[in-house]
């Protein structure tokens, strides 16, 4: 039997990095300071999103396993989760589908105002974002013109249901 081939959108994008650092402010003086991404948003005093362009993020920067965390020791993986853009809500709800029809374990599923998000692991363990982003104009921004990225439940019907509209 031939193997089932599934081909990806072609205008699917790797879209953001986010990566767990033992300081942000070490990590801000590199990827802000030398290398000019922009601060887009702060969660608390535990990750800060930065990116090029006014994008919402492009590189996601956390502490959340503590403030000067050990690296992890050599051969092993220290990506948190890196994001997989998909071009519109449709393409995102035909890759969640085929996920439920090969039963493939989904890690979670949110909305972040900004996008809809799925996550899984793959098999080295590393966390994958699948996600769409919403229309510049829905993003949430607050009075001072920052981002309110946000985690909610994701409506996965209301998701499924881009598949039942006509193209």
């Amino acid at each position: 039997m031939p193997p089932i081939k599934n081909v990806i959108h072609p205008e699917v994008k790797i879209g953001h990095i986010h990566l767990t650092v033992s300081n942000l402010e070490k990590s801000l003086k590199f990827y802000r300071d030398l290398l000019g991404f922009e601060i887009t948003s702060t969660y608390g005093n535990s990750a800060v999103f930065l990116s090029a362009g006014g994008y919402h993020h492009h590189i996601g920067l956390n502490t959340w396993n503590g403030n000067e965390a050990t690296p992890p020791p050599d051969g092993h993986t220290g990506l948190y989760h890196f994001g997989i853009l998909y071009p519109n809500r449709r393409e995102l709800a035909l890759v969640l589908k085929r996920l439920y029809e090969i039963n493939y374990p989904i890690a979670g599923a949110s909305d972040h105002g900004v996008t809809e998000s799925i996550y899984l692991i793959d098999p080295d363990g590393n966390g994958v974002e699948l996600y769409a982003d919403r229309p510049l104009d829905k993003w949430p921004i607050d009075e001072d013109g920052h981002l309110q990225i946000t985690t909610k439940h994701l409506d996965i019907l209301d998701l499924l249901s881009e598949l039942d509209k006509e193209e």
